[in-house]
């Protein structure tokens, strides 16, 4: 399963990385992963308007999109990647110039964050 991570490199940008997630399979229920801890799970809709200057995650994240529009994500190194349902980041950019997103389908998007520290 892949997962796009963001991260702060030494130069104090952010950047992207694809990680895999690996998967075993579990028998009748599917693949699973092993355990990732977590503390906390937050909603989120953000309106068809969108739009957030550079900004850094508030804390080490998965952010799962659910449901409406895509996000196009910026990171410091001036890439960019579109994000859709089924998506899922990775946030660890919480220091440096951080990152931008912004709506692109003009529609609502429903996430779900989950906290990890």
């Amino acid at each position: 399963m892949r997962v796009t991570r963001i991260f702060t490199g030494p130069d104090g940008e952010s950047h992207f990385e694809d990680l895999e997630i690996e998967l075993r399979e579990a028998g009748a229920i599917g693949s699973l992963s092993e355990a990732i801890p977590a503390t906390g799970a937050i909603f989120r809709e953000t309106g068809a308007d969108y739009d957030l200057d550079w900004h850094n995650a508030p804390r080490r994240q998965f952010v799962v999109m659910l449901s409406g529009g895509r996000v196009e994500v910026e990171v410091g190194d001036g890439t960019t990647r579109r994000l859709g349902p089924g998506d899922v980041l990775l946030a660890e950019d919480t220091t440096g110039r951080g990152h931008r997103s912004r709506a692109v389908d003009e529609e609502p998007r429903v996430s779900l964050f989950i906290t990890l520290d």
